[in-house]
């Protein structure tokens, strides 16, 4: 029989820790969100449905979107034994530079209208975590404004190349003057892709509210604050181009871009140049032989072509062939440091991270987008060390398969279809 006596006070009051009241509500809320979903849920929460949508949402059915990130999710990994790796070193030395960690921060634009920190916040992250940041051309902060928040760091520009191809060219030599290492052009929007959620909401240029939309964003007074009283929300590095905002929307979707144009941009771009929106393993071959440092599979974060090839999945084919000749990167979907893992394991040298960074922005600004990165940080170093890998470079195939859910089918001549 177990002896029973009264409680002692003591010895309960050292089994219950009260935990601190913190008096901050910005950092007890980013201190409770463990994943980015939280951070996703917090920034839901807190951004009018017009501003979140536009950057949680993706083209027509939104297929391209949810299939790459059931792509992570759809993985499993083969963890060594026995294999101590109590210090892990998640660095990476990406096109000839250093990254503390084996992603870095997507171009996106109207950042601000997210929140108004913006870029000035994503690259002041960046740079104390000493990854790369990216602008957009169409970004809320100037070039010179970010290599102003980010004046030590590395800095790399994606560009649109737009009809008006002066512009285009203006911006490269602007980014190149202050310094900013790589040129990330973007060739998957000859034109813009559905976007549905936006349409729906009114996010349109000049803007179509519906009422809805202007009742989902009243309760947000903190939003509308920061909103009205920060400088007008613009596409910064364009300021200056003349033309309403829908005009230089329309100006960056331009279905003329080829081959040729890649040639002019790589002739004025001093540094290295990456290709942004590669879909196939042809274009990878094809962009190899024409000199390009790199590649980013990448389907736009599923905004642009519905159903497109899940980036995840093209990873390892894009590697088999040009991996040894190019830098291979991967977007879209990513949303743990676990999918960023599997991502390296399967032969990319860099990952780049889009929503999870707005996510951050929304749900706390600065602070947001430093604890979508410590978040991302810690899932990377607690995979690394159940799988036993002290080491990025350690990383190999065989430490991931990839599990089949869609199927292709082919038909053969004389043949019904079949699975292969």
């Amino acid at each position: 029989m177990t002896k029973r006596q009264l409680p002692v006070p003591a010895e309960m009051l050292e089994l219950m820790q009260f935990k601190k009241i913190e008096l901050n509500g910005k950092k007890r809320r980013l201190d409770a969100a463990l994943t980015i979903g939280d951070l996703r849920t917090i920034a839901k929460r807190r951004t009018p449905k017009a501003a979140f949508d536009y950057t949680d949402g993706g083209a027509e059915g939104e297929l391209s979107l949810s299939r790459a990130r059931q792509a992570f999710e759809d993985i499993e990994f083969h963890p060594s034994i026995l294999r101590p790796a109590e210090h892990v070193d998640t660095s990476v030395e990406i096109l000839g530079g250093p990254s503390a960690l084996p992603f870095g921060i997507a171009p996106t634009g109207f950042t601000r209208l997210m929140q108004t920190e913006g870029e000035t916040a994503g690259a002041g992250a960046a740079a104390a975590a000493g990854i790369p940041f990216t602008l957009s051309t169409l970004g809320t902060t100037s070039i010179e404004g970010v290599k102003a928040a980010n004046p030590n760091g590395r800095n790399w520009f994606q560009l649109y190349v737009m009809r008006q191809r002066e512009i285009s060219y203006d911006l490269v030599k602007r980014a190149a003057e202050v310094g900013f290492d790589t040129l990330m052009f973007t060739v998957d929007t000859p034109v813009a892709g559905a976007r549905l959620r936006d349409k729906r909401n009114g996010f349109s240029i000049p803007p179509q509210l519906s009422i809805g939309t202007i009742l989902n964003a009243v309760p947000r007074p903190w939003w509308w604050v920061d909103f009205l009283t920060t400088p007008k929300l613009e596409f910064a590095s364009l300021s200056d181009t003349g033309g309403t905002v829908g005009d230089l929307l329309n100006a960056a979707m331009d279905p003329t871009i080829s081959y040729d144009d890649l040639a002019v941009i790589r002739d004025l771009w001093p540094g290295k140049i990456l290709i942004k929106g590669v879909q196939n393993v042809e274009d990878s071959v094809r962009l190899v032989e024409m000199g390009v440092d790199g590649i980013i599979l990448s389907n736009h974060g599923g905004r642009q072509l519905d159903r497109a090839p899940i980036p995840f999945h093209l990873l390892p084919q894009v590697v088999r062939e040009v991996g040894s000749d190019a830098t291979i990167m991967v977007d879209t979907g990513i949303m743990n440091g676990a999918d960023i893992v599997a991502s390296m394991a399967l032969g990319a040298k860099f990952t780049l991270i889009g929503r999870a960074y707005l996510y951050g922005l929304m749900a706390g600004g600065r602070e947001g987008v430093d604890r979508t990165i410590a978040i991302l940080r810690d899932e990377i170093e607690r995979t690394m060390r159940l799988l036993g890998v002290s080491h990025i470079g350690e990383l190999e195939p065989r430490h991931v398969t990839q599990l089949t859910r869609l199927v292709p089918v082919t038909r053969t001549t004389g043949e019904a279809a079949r699975l292969v």
